[in-house]
């Protein structure tokens, strides 16, 4: 890597993101405007004597989906605009290398994937009551594990893209899946067999068990260290694969 291109690189993103008022509320505001909304749902729901509330539980969901999804989107999108406008071809030929391009975008994204766990974490623990038997900052890292494991899977499959259109129907694709085999539909021990197959081989599983694991536990598990390990080796897999397969000319 060249630190002068890569800082270069990294400041050039985070301005153009500033710049991006709808990128920066899509990161900041709307995940944490969908907490405070569940909050209000679950706020008449009847809680059983001594069980965690329904609103503790579908608040640690969001805390790890919405990280994911939202920064799989902003990335994908952004990566493939710069291909389309064609920025990217121009940056490509320089000396800059793909490496150093890469690791810059990762770097931007996951500052702000990191303000977006902070402030939702936030409002979750201090404003709207969420209470963990773990500390509220391995949730947070958690968050911000998600998605950076979020900008990992959009700047791969921004790739293989050719318009943002193609770019956001990468979702259903790749997000949907891990959305309904990690557990939040039906538990995981519960699925049929080649299932729980697919779902142990998706990186979402391990990011919820990682939450549910701080939730139950004062101290964090070996089987949450487990987890945290597991999807930043599916994020180091996946910008790996993005700098492989990254493309000095578009078509």
């Amino acid at each position: 890597m060249t630190p002068r291109a890569y800082i270069a690189t990294t400041a050039r993103i985070l301005r153009q993101l500033a710049g991006d008022h709808r990128s920066v509320a899509m990161i900041l505001v709307v995940p944490t405007l969908v907490i405070t909304l569940m909050y209000f749902m679950f706020a008449e729901v009847p809680q059983r004597p001594g069980a965690p509330s329904p609103f503790n539980n579908a608040c640690l969901i969001m805390l790890g989906v919405f990280p994911l999804i939202v920064m799989f989107l902003i990335t994908s999108i952004t990566m493939q605009r710069e291909r389309v406008s064609g920025t990217l071809e121009r940056i490509l030929t320089t000396p800059l290398r793909r490496l150093d391009l890469l690791a810059a975008y990762g770097t931007a994204f996951a500052l702000a994937a990191a303000a977006q766990a902070v402030f939702a974490c936030a409002v979750s623990f201090w404003l709207l009551g969420l209470d963990t038997a773990g500390s509220a900052l391995w949730v947070f890292a958690i968050a911000i594990v998600n998605a950076v494991l979020g900008v990992g899977l959009g700047l791969l499959c921004s790739a293989f893209a050719r318009t943002e259109f193609q770019a956001v129907q990468f979702m259903p694709l790749v997000i949907a899946p891990q959305l309904l085999l990690c557990g939040i539909v039906v538990p995981r021990a519960q699925l049929p067999d080649w299932l729980q197959w697919i779902s142990n081989a998706l990186p979402a599983s391990y990011a919820l068990e990682a939450l549910q694991e701080v939730n139950a536990h004062p101290e964090l598990t070996s089987v949450a260290v487990r987890d945290i390990a597991v999807v930043l080796g599916f994020t180091v897999i996946s910008l790996t694969l993005a700098a492989a397969t990254l493309r000095r000319r578009t078509p």
